[in-house]
């Protein structure tokens, strides 16, 4: 039976929570689940920047996990368990407050996770760059090289986002379990330091005044701000929702995985404290020239000079390791964000939301489209960032390695906050669509009502103080004054909002209310005929109210 919309006594149905399951493939186990869940919110590299605070470092890094990382893992777990639909909050909020703010907190998510694959491209090129000046070479200096880096990232995360999911994940998997045992060893390179009769080189004592937390423009709270960024991406897993194999996995990767970041962050926090020097006055055994009147507590590498320095003799062959394994890991991040996000490309072309070539999927049923579209993008940012207008708007090597870092920084910053954003709308969801599907939500309920209320406003004040540490300090002062800085932010953050807006009203505008779902599935798949095999009626069913859970 042709089936185009339907209407349950909550409001709309969306056209993608009824017929993605039967076109995507369910693969994803607990262990897939918690290694995406690591490569989206297990940055360590933001390791360096919290540990450089000194001792509050982890008291920041506890209260982190409590307001923000805790209770976003109990509302996502509740919101996976009632909706397990491709999109997560892109459906979650649509069931809340209707197609346009679930569209428009949908981009609000997706468009900073693209932009993070340029990240991983720079992470790629940065640790190359160190795992040469290891043997005292000095490559990939120029920004357009850096550039040519995130390229290469970009292609290699969209061609293995293409392939059959399984194997894809294989990949994942293997570097997930590679990616921990480099994080403990950062965390044994300073038990290593300490037992081999070195001092840590981070005064612990409370009387030493690093445990004081501090405020205004030279003062440490906006370290705190920075721990909550570091923990965003909590319900991405979910963007694939359809494609998990058992309700179970959700609760279960949200428990292991949430485990396995505040452990590694604390682990990495120790090991960077402890082995690597807060300050270099001058060259020694642990502080390298380039180190000089410098913090190198405060560098990315600082994780590999740890191991470097913790494990003596033995400390350059495993720094070496550990540092191809973060060239791996930039490799890893970039391919999950790039399936992962892709994913909401696609719901939106099932929905029409967007053009229906973006829900189309190759012959391992994977959204190809969807991420080749990603991926044109994040190269025509780093072409931009780093080919061009450095060589355009600069006349020496060091002006324009300088605007280079500027702009990427700038955008960073812009699509955290509207991240911020995002996560703003899930801890609002909850608590609305306990009002509008009461029964549903109590069906299903993890935790007491009073919990997700919690959960609801701590949540939303810690999303705030990310926001204020976005704007309240330029993130490279050396480079930008905080007028400048709040200026560019909000005008990138403004216009990609209203882009939004405009992107949902010119798809609403262009729906068409007798296509079919047959019809749209058989665009998606590059069928001219019905599917046979897609179970509409089990994925209407299953739109319609979740499965119990034992």
């Amino acid at each position: 039976m042709a089936t185009t919309t339907t209407e349950s006594s909550k409001g709309e149905v969306l056209r993608s929570e009824r017929i993605a399951g039967g076109i995507l493939s369910k693969v994803l186990n607990t262990f897939d689940l918690v290694a995406i869940f690591i490569a989206i919110v297990l940055f360590i590299t933001n390791a360096p920047g919290i540990a450089a605070a000194g001792p509050v470092a982890y008291i920041y890094l506890v209260a982190g996990f409590l307001t923000f990382l805790i209770p976003g893992a109990i509302v996502v777990g509740q919101l996976g368990r009632m909706f397990p639909q491709e999109g997560s909050i892109y459906v979650w909020t649509n069931k809340a407050f209707g197609p346009f703010w679930g569209f428009f907190a949908g981009f609000c998510a997706w468009w900073p996770g693209i932009f993070v694959v340029m990240v991983c491209g720079s992470l790629v090129s940065t640790f190359i760059s160190q795992l040469a000046g290891l043997f005292g070479l000095t490559i990939l200096a120029e920004p357009w090289q850096l550039g040519l880096v995130i390229l290469a990232v970009t292609a290699i995360s969209f061609w293995l986002s293409a392939i059959r999911f399984r194997a894809a994940q294989n990949l994942v998997n293997i570097m997930f379990v590679l990616y921990g045992a480099a994080i403990v060893l950062i965390g044994i390179a300073g038990v290593a330091w300490l037992l081999s009769g070195h001092p840590g080189f981070t005064n612990m004592a409370v009387s030493g005044g690093g445990w004081a937390i501090t405020f205004g423009s030279t003062g440490n709270f906006t370290i705190f701000g920075f721990v909550i960024l570091a923990l965003l991406g909590i319900e991405v897993p979910l963007n694939m929702g359809v494609e998990v194999t058992s309700e179970r996995a959700v609760t279960r990767y949200l428990i292991w995985g949430t485990i396995v970041v505040m452990v590694a962050y604390l682990l990495t926090t120790f090991g960077i404290m402890t082995a690597v020097p807060s300050a270099c006055p001058q060259v020694t055994a642990t502080c390298l020239s380039s180190y000089v009147n410098t913090n190198p507590q405060t560098n990315l590498w600082a994780m590999v000079d740890a191991v470097h320095n913790g494990f003596g003799p033995a400390g350059l062959v495993l720094s070496v390791i550990v540092d191809l394994i973060m060239i791996g890991f930039g490799l890893y991040a970039a391919l999950v964000y790039n399936y992962s996000f892709g994913r909401m490309l696609f719901v939106s072309g099932l929905d029409r939301r967007l053009p229906a070539a973006m829900s189309k999927v190759n012959a391992a049923r994977v959204p190809w489209v969807a991420v080749l579209v990603q991926s044109i993008i994040i190269a025509v940012l780093a072409i931009a960032v780093y080919m061009v207008i450095p060589y355009t708007a600069a006349s020496n090597a060091a002006d324009r390695a300088n605007l280079a870092n500027l702009m990427y920084y700038i955008l960073f910053a812009s699509i955290t906050v509207i991240w911020c954003i995002s996560m703003i709308f899930q801890f609002i969801d909850i608590i609305v669509i306990r009002y509008k599907y009461h029964e549903e939500f109590a069906d299903v309920r993890l935790a007491p009502d009073w919990v997700f209320y919690l959960c609801s406003i701590v949540g939303m004040l810690a999303s705030g103080i990310g926001l204020y540490a976005t704007v309240s300090a330029p993130w490279v002062p050396n480079l930008i004054e905080i007028g400048p800085w709040d200026i560019w932010i909000g005008a990138i953050v403004v216009v990609s909002l209203i882009a939004a807006a405009i992107i949902y009203f010119i798809g609403h505008a262009r729906i068409k209310d007798d296509v079919t779902d047959e019809q749209v599935i058989a665009e998606a798949i590059g069928s001219a005929e019905k599917p046979d095999k897609v179970e509409i009626a089990e994925a209407v069913g299953s739109a319609e109210k979740p499965d119990k859970v034992e």
